[in-house]
């Protein structure tokens, strides 16, 4: 590897998303931000203005012309596949926004590629845009339940409904919440982020029953309240309850185990430690009712608790200079999106879909949602979002 200090990076997707990852580079030591693509004129004129890079109309003759050792993908969400795979094909490393893809066989399709290219090429990487797994909070809990503080796990609760979103937020672009913009709605845009968490701490489940309202709340032709049922092959359950159209929203994880119950709520961790394991009472005690004693406890964690991609695209930069491993390999990515894809597909069929999802039938449905849509868009009235009240 070349010895050089700042690793060269470009931005596909210079709108929202793009603008202010760039801005977080710009921040960094270990990164030279020199190029941005885009299809909007008036997006590269920006990029231009605020950090001087060359700008391209077309992200393959970006690729071409920079001698780039990364870029990192922020547009809508279909076009991550085209652009991460002409990356791996030229030898550029990826660092996608989330989802991966719009559908999980498209997201294998692009996990393929990279693995292709990496036989010829090991130090190119592929990572993905999980920011929250640099939080304290989910850190602490995923350190208690990997040293088996919670013991056996029973049942895992996430009611994330703090996403809130007004009409004026879908109407200001004309990709959002369509099928064949987004391919999906809360579960594809809002919640990844909760869903790779939930999945990263407690495992992928086997089975998922999914519920969901399309455009219950807002005019658009997608999901806008979700509830899941999922169950484990360890005998867990779990559920997942998230939606756009509720204020004040929760945002609440129950962890549960044999030994007690984790409840992380309002920034504050807190674990009820039972004395006993639980599961040894229902099999040993004697007593026919009985009250499970515990202590209660305030578990401390470490910072940050929020807004951190800038940690993401620095440790991107540092593995591309000095090896090492992505916060957030893509492959482990893409686990929150085939959980999205299963709880849409279970919901469309009124039915329990089974894990590892078949990509292509849910490809199909998604297409066949695509082609039949009557949905027509409002007006576009664009905005210039700042994106960091989204994550508040």
């Amino acid at each position: 590897m070349p010895d050089k200090t700042r690793a060269r990076l470009g931005i596909v997707g210079y709108g929202s998303m793009g603008s202010n990852h760039a801005h977080s580079m710009a921040q960094l030591e270990n990164v030279d931000f020199v190029a941005a693509s885009d299809v909007m004129p008036a997006n590269l004129e920006q990029a231009k203005r605020d950090h001087g890079v060359a700008i391209y109309s077309d992200f393959r003759e970006m690729l071409a012309k920079e001698n780039l050792d990364g870029i990192l993908i922020a547009t809508p969400h279909y076009d991550h596949v085209p652009v991460s795979i002409a990356a791996f094909e030229a030898g550029v490393s990826v660092l996608t926004e989330k989802p991966l893809a719009a559908d999980i066989a498209d997201a294998r399709k692009m996990i393929a590629t990279y693995e292709a290219a990496k036989a010829s090429n090991p130090d190119l990487l592929f990572a993905a845009m999980f920011q929250q797994r640099t939080y304290g909070h989910w850190r602490k809990i995923k350190e208690m339940i990997d040293e088996g503080a919670l013991g056996k796990l029973i049942r895992a609760t996430y009611i994330i409904t703090n996403w809130f979103r007004t009409q004026a937020y879908f109407d200001s672009g004309g990709w959002r919440a369509t099928w064949s913009g987004e391919g999906g709605g809360v579960l594809l845009n809002q919640c990844p982020h909760n869903i790779d968490i939930y999945q990263w701490l407690v495992g992928m489940p086997n089975r998922v029953t999914g519920f969901t309202s399309l455009g219950k709340y807002h005019n658009i032709e997608v999901e806008d309240e979700v509830t899941a049922y999922m169950e484990f092959d360890n005998g867990m359950i779990g559920h997942l309850i998230t939606s756009t159209g509720e204020a004040p929203g929760s945002d609440r994880l129950e962890i549960v185990g044999e030994n007690g119950k984790l409840i992380f709520e309002n920034g504050k961790l807190t674990f009820f430690r039972t004395k006993e394991s639980v599961l040894d009472l229902i099999d040993n005690s004697p007593e026919r009712f009985l009250h499970v004693e515990h202590s209660i406890e305030d578990v401390p964690y470490p910072e940050p608790t929020t807004g951190n991609h800038i940690a993401i695209i620095e440790n991107f930069a540092d593995v591309i200079l000095n090896g090492g491993d992505v916060t957030v390999p893509a492959v482990e990515g893409a686990g929150s999106l085939e959980l999205a894809n299963a709880i849409l597909l279970s919901s469309f069929d009124h039915c329990t879909v089974d894990l590892p999802l078949d990509g292509e039938a849910y490809q199909r449905k998604l297409q066949e949602l695509i082609n039949t849509s009557s949905f027509v868009k409002p007006e576009v009235k664009s905005a210039d979002d700042d994106m960091s009240k989204s994550f508040q």
